[in-house]
């Protein structure tokens, strides 16, 4: 897939602040701090597209960009969207039910919604908040892959041994897992992996 343009469409609130679903959409979400803005340009190719924050947890909103693909790819148009990141700690307790019933409603009930990308810092064993999240969705039928980010940080072996330890995590309560997917912002790791697979969803 060769994306021509990406551009940011719009912010929401909940589910009824969301942009028409007349496009395909793939979201994005993990825990605070685990590189969902370096991703989401790397994807595109456009640095700054979305804004890198110093202070992990920042995103609050649910933010859309519209992405074009060149002609000769039989993907067209479609969306990523930036979910608030789970886990993180400087907001009120009243904020934090409300991003998560906006985040719960904009999953469970976008009917455009193809995928949800579930980030996981690859540095790190199995997160109890990533497991419990990854079920969530499991238990709700939504379709969902996992990024392993920041693979330059540590040697291959050591992510495959994280990788490991997180589907050990998941077969302990299903039988199938989910693709998963090795990136790093700052080589490029995945990208060509990731929009196919984006293409062969929206086929």
């Amino acid at each position: 897939m060769k994306i021509k343009s990406a551009s940011f469409l719009t912010s929401a609130t909940g589910l009824r602040d969301c942009p028409r679903g007349d496009l395909p959409e793939f979201a994005m979400i993990g825990r605070s701090n685990v590189g969902k803005s370096s991703l989401i340009n790397m994807l595109t190719g456009r640095r700054g597209l979305a804004k890198i924050s110093a202070t992990p947890g920042k995103t609050r909103l649910l933010n859309f960009f519209d992405i074009d693909t060149a002609a000769t790819a039989r993907a067209g148009k479609w969306r990523l969207v930036d979910l608030p990141g789970y886990g993180y700690a400087k907001v009120a307790q009243a904020q934090r039910a409300d991003f998560n019933e906006a985040v719960a409603d904009y999953i469970e009930q976008r009917e455009n919604l193809l995928c949800v990308f579930v980030l996981i810092d690859s540095r790190l064993e199995p997160q109890r908040i990533d497991i419990d999240f990854i079920q969530w969705l499991g238990e709700r039928d939504m379709p969902h892959a996992l990024i392993l980010t920041k693979t330059d940080k540590q040697s291959p072996s050591a992510t495959r041994a994280n990788v490991d330890r997180i589907q050990q995590s998941l077969l302990a309560w299903r039988a199938e897992l989910p693709p998963v997917f090795l990136s790093s912002s700052e080589t490029n790791a995945g990208r060509a992996e990731i929009l196919r697979f984006i293409e062969e969803t929206m086929r």
